[in-house]
């Protein structure tokens, strides 16, 4: 079995937590990568004394960082944040990211939103020339909202249906208790055009194109790390 993969994902995260000072407000992505990021910041604090607090995307990264000693305060204590690192499923050179596999989309965009510098931290496997090519656009919507939803973006040319549990006998709940609509569109559309759709289309809740909110992207590979900045 080759970990290699996750040999990157340590080494990205690890040099990602450079980018904390201390005193900063800190907002914690969620995945393999972000558990990395996660174990380097409370590394950082315990030998290295770094003081800083941390708004997480999940709550399992919530839990992690409190089992760790990190502090953890909530979103609604405060209106922006120094620093969000987090991963992405997707990202295309202008850094356009599709974001969203996993439950928690809200708190992911509104941290990207928030923060003053957005850094997404992922291996190369994750740089695509248009979002949508690997996945599909996972889209949250108001579980009453769903067929009115559906219907919307197919008469745009999307095709695609409810997400179902891992276990194939539900559907998938988010974290804030929405449907998720995992929708792929045609190719020529734009990622701005499906961007402004999406976001136009009554009942959606949030959906994964995050357009315009990177700062700059860490890519591990080939054991070097790349940085890109806008």
């Amino acid at each position: 079995m080759n970990d290699k993969p996750v040999n990157d994902k340590l080494a990205v995260a690890i040099h990602a937590a450079k980018y904390v000072e201390n005193g900063m407000l800190v907002g914690l992505g969620t995945g393999s990568t972000a558990n990395y990021f996660i174990e380097e910041l409370a590394r950082r604090q315990r030998e290295e004394g770094l003081t800083v607090t941390t708004i997480a995307s999940s709550n399992i990264s919530m839990i992690k960082a409190q089992s760790l000693g990190l502090n953890v305060i909530a979103l609604a204590q405060v209106a922006e944040i120094d620093l969000y690192i987090d991963g992405a499923d997707e990202i295309t050179p202008d850094m356009t990211l599709l974001k969203g596999r996993g439950y928690d989309l809200v708190l992911e965009k509104l941290l990207a939103k928030a923060a003053n510098q957005f850094i997404v931290v992922a291996d190369k496997s994750k740089l695509v020339d248009r979002i949508g090519t690997h996945y599909a656009i996972p889209i949250e919507v108001m579980p009453m909202a769903w067929k009115a939803v559906k219907r919307s973006l197919e008469k745009a040319g999307g095709v695609g249906d409810l997400r179902q549990n891992v276990a194939k006998d539900g559907l998938s709940i988010s974290s804030h208790g929405s449907l998720v609509l995992d929708m792929a569109f045609d190719k020529s559309i734009s990622e701005a055009a499906l961007n402004h759709l999406i976001n136009n289309t009554p009942g959606v809740v949030e959906h994964g194109i995050f357009l315009g909110l990177t700062s700059g992207v860490l890519i591990a590979g080939d054991g070097k790390i790349e940085e890109r900045w806008q």
